[in-house]
C-alpha cells in the first residue's frame, strides 16, 4: 500500500451504554439501567481501556470528544468531570476541542446542563426527535413535549448555546403537517444544529419483532423535502445527509467520521478506527458489547471484541460510504491521504456515475449531486 500522505485527525468517542428505558426503534448499544448505574467503577474502566489503547496513538491530539450512549446525562456531572480530567491527563487537546453530551429530555435535572458547561462539556445533542406527546408516546419515550421545550431552553439558560436537536421523521402515523410541526417547534428554539433522521425498522429491536404502520414512501419523501426547504429558508444549512447547521456550527467530531478521520473508541461496545502511516494499514478494533463482561475486563486484552485490517480492495467503498454522505463531498485529494491508495482505484465506477449525474464531474472533488444525495445506495452500488 502506498504511504500515507498527510497527518490524520484523531477523535475520541466515549461509549456510557445505560439509559432509562430502551427505546422500540434503538439498535444502538444501550441497556435498560436496573438500579444504581455503576458510575464510578465506569469511569475507572472508561481510564483504563484508554491506557490500553494509548500506544497506538502517541503523540497524536484529540480535535473532538463525544460521550454517546446510552444516555449519557444520566451520569452525574461529579463523575463526568473525572472522566474529563482521567482524559486531559492522558491525552493531549485541543485548546477549543469540541466536548459533546448526549442527553435525553427525560434524564436531565434542572440546572444540570450548567454543571454540564462548568466541568468542560462545551456542546449537547438533544434526542428530542417529536413535539408531539402523541408521536413520542408511540416512539416509546420517556419525555413529553414540554420537557422537550424545557431541555433546550435550559441549555440557552446554562451557556450552551452550541447545541444539537436530534429530530425523526416517518413516525407511525406522522402527516406532513406534524413533521412540519416538528420543524418549527425545533427552530423557534434556536439550536446551533440540527440531525434530520428517517425513522428506520432495524434487526433486533421491538420494532422489528412488531412492525408499526409508517408513512408511505411518497408521503416520507414530502416531508424531507418540505423539512429540508423550510430549514434552509431559516439558516439552518444541509451539510450531511441527516445533519443542518448554522454558519460556523457544523458538528466537528462527525465530520471527523465522514472524512475518514482517526477515532479511538472505549466503553462498552465502543468502535475505533486507527492509521498506522508507516506501516501501511487501517484497523477497526471494536470493545466488549455487554456492560458486565466489559466492566470484568477493561485495560485487559480480554475487553477487546474484535481487531481487524480494513483490507485493500474494501477501502473504497469504506471512504466513499462516509465521503459521499457530505452535500460538498471532500477534495479528491483527500481520498489518498486517508486511504494511502491512487485515485485511479475508484475508475470505472467514478466514471459511471458521473455518466448517470450521481456525481458532480468536478475532478478536483469527490462530491455527490442532489440526484446523488438522495439515492446514496445507489451511487454507492457503482463501486461495488
Amino acid at each position: 500500500m502506498p504511504p500515507f500522505a498527510a497527518p490524520i485527525p484523531l477523535a475520541l468517542y466515549v461509549h456510557i451504554p445505560w439509559c432509562a428505558r430502551k427505546c422500540p426503534y434503538c439498535d444502538f448499544n444501550s441497556h435498560e439501567a436496573r438500579g444504581p448505574v455503576p458510575e464510578q467503577a465506569y469511569v475507572d474502566a472508561l481510564l483504563a481501556d484508554l491506557e490500553q489503547d494509548l500506544p497506538r496513538v502517541w503523540g497524536r491530539r484529540i480535535e473532538s470528544v463525544f460521550i454517546g450512549g446510552g444516555t449519557p446525562s444520566l451520569f452525574s456531572a461529579e463523575v463526568l468531570e473525572r472522566l474529563l480530567s482521567g482524559l486531559r491527563a492522558r491525552l493531549p487537546l485541543r485548546p477549543d476541542t469540541e466536548i459533546t453530551l448526549e442527553a435525553n429530555p427525560g434524564a436531565v435535572e434542572r440546572g444540570q446542563f450548567a454543571e454540564f458547561r462548568a466541568i468542560g462539556i462545551n456542546r449537547l445533542s438533544i434526542g428530542v426527535q417529536s413535539f408531539s406527546d402523541d408521536l413520542l408516546r408511540r416512539l416509546g419515550r420517556i419525555h413529553d413535549r414540554r420537557e422537550a421545550f424545557a431541555a433546550a431552553e435550559a441549555a440557552h439558560a446554562a451557556g450552551l448555546e452550541n447545541f444539537n436537536l436530534d429530530l425523526m421523521f416517518g413516525l407511525p402515523g406522522q402527516t406532513v403537517e406534524q413533521a412540519l410541526a416538528d420543524i418549527a417547534n425545533a427552530v423557534a428554539l434556536q439550536p446551533a444544529h440540527l440531525s434530520y433522521y428517517q425513522l428506520t425498522i432495524e434487526p433486533n429491536t421491538r420494532f422489528y419483532q412488531s412492525p408499526p404502520t409508517l408513512p408511505d414512501d411518497e408521503t416520507i419523501s414530502l416531508m424531507q423535502e418540505r423539512a429540508q426547504a423550510e430549514l434552509a429558508r431559516r439558516g439552518y444549512r444541509q451539510y450531511e445527509v441527516s445533519a443542518c447547521a448554522r454558519d460556523g456550527r457544523c458538528c466537528r467530531h462527525n465530520l471527523n467520521y465522514w472524512e475518514f478521520g482517526d477515532y479511538l473508541g472505549i466503553g462498552a461496545g465502543a468502535h475505533g478506527k486507527l492509521t498506522d502511516p508507516a506501516a501501511g494499514w487501517i484497523h477497526r478494533l471494536w470493545k466488549l458489547k455487554q456492560p458486565r463482561d466489559y466492566l470484568a475486563s477493561a485495560g485487559t486484552l480480554a475487553s477487546v471484541g474484535g481487531d481487524a485490517p480494513i483490507g485493500e480492495a474494501d477501502l473504497p467503498v469504506e471512504f466513499l460510504m462516509n465521503a459521499l454522505r457530505l452535500v460538498e463531498g471532500v477534495p479528491a485529494a483527500l481520498f489518498g491521504e486517508r486511504t494511502g491508495l491512487p485515485l485511479t482505484v475508484l475508475e470505472p465506477g467514478l466514471g459511471r456515475a458521473r455518466e448517470r449525474g450521481l456525481m458532480e464531474p468536478n475532478p478536483e472533488r469527490l462530491q455527490p449531486t442532489e440526484f446523488g444525495l438522495r439515492f446514496l445506495n445507489d451511487l454507492l452500488q457503482e463501486f461495488m
